[in-house]
């Protein structure tokens, strides 16, 4: 990593802290502190448990306590145990909360159009569009993967977010009865591995490997969530997978795709993955590949 790219970096965050007012003591420069303002973003309309917010916010449960407390104080939110869960608890705008949070948006909104407003129209173009290559390219820096328990209630929602999609993408749906199973015990050690990519502490991703036989590892369970498709999570969660696939004595590794699933092919011969003749009997296959992970 040269030293130029860390100069410039820094500098990037340098001159967005002050064009935002990190510094000042209000959203914006002209409304609440802007910790609380974000924490009353992030609670939003809908309300939100506090340990999401915690992991979200990336807060440390003292610190969140005390910003919950002064916004409590100020009459804009509730925050109240859960009955389904009285260890947990869930945080509520209140109409006074609502009412602050519609003024916080129309600042955010009046300081975007103050951004753009003295810039032309293609310069406008350039700086939209290079926010969104920045904010892209900061997701996928600041998301994290990590092996995960494939019965745990992320793990089982990632499963579930990747049957729903195949369901609506594969021509006549898909019933997961049919396709090859890859039970729980498969994707634990020493038997495989099941990752979660998280971003914000939510989850955005998923993928797996489970030995099929000795020394060799078949991927399934390969799902990004739209939100952040297009980033770099699917490259990222493979280049993870061959790492575990790796650590547990597997040196080639198989997989199968739809033909619906376009950009996962193009994902796969990007990393070196060839196409094969069909070796297994996925009725939901049409395509076959293969890796040796030391020609990586």
């Amino acid at each position: 990593m040269s030293s130029d790219s860390i100069l410039t970096v820094r500098s990037f965050y340098r001159a967005l802290t002050l064009r935002v007012g990190v510094f000042t003591d209000s959203f914006l420069g002209r409304g609440r502190p802007l910790a609380q303002a974000r924490l009353l973003f992030e609670i939003g309309k809908e309300g939100a448990d506090v340990r999401e917010l915690r992991s979200r916010l990336d807060l440390d449960s003292g610190y969140l306590s005390r910003l919950l407390r002064s916004v409590e104080r100020d009459g804009l939110v509730e925050v109240a145990a859960l009955e389904s869960d009285r260890r947990s608890r869930r945080a509520r705008l209140t109409a006074a909360g609502l009412k602050e949070l519609k003024q916080l948006d129309r600042l955010g909104r009046r300081f975007a159009e103050e951004t753009l407003e003295p810039l032309g129209e293609a310069e406008r173009a350039r700086l939209v569009s290079a926010m969104s290559e920045v904010e892209k390219l900061l997701n996928l820096s600041f998301t994290r993967i990590a092996v995960e328990d494939p019965d745990s209630p992320d793990a089982k929602w990632c499963v579930g977010q990747y049957f729903a999609d195949l369901r609506e993408r594969f021509e006549g749906g898909f019933d997961a009865r049919r396709s090859i199973p890859a039970d729980s015990e498969d994707l634990r050690p020493p038997r495989g591995a099941f990752l979660v990519a998280r971003l914000d502490g939510r989850p955005v991703g998923c993928g797996a490997v489970k030995s099929i036989e000795p020394g060799v590892g078949s991927i399934k369970r390969m799902w990004v969530s739209p939100a952040v498709r297009g980033a770099g999570v699917g490259r990222r969660l493979l280049l993870a997978l061959e790492k575990e696939a790796a650590g547990l004595g597997m040196g080639l590794l198989r997989l199968e795709t739809n033909r619906r699933l376009q950009e996962a092919q193009a994902l796969y011969r990007r990393h070196g993955y060839r196409e094969v003749p069909a070796f297994n009997d996925e009725p939901y296959a049409h395509h076959w590949f293969e890796k040796r992970l030391s020609d990586s």
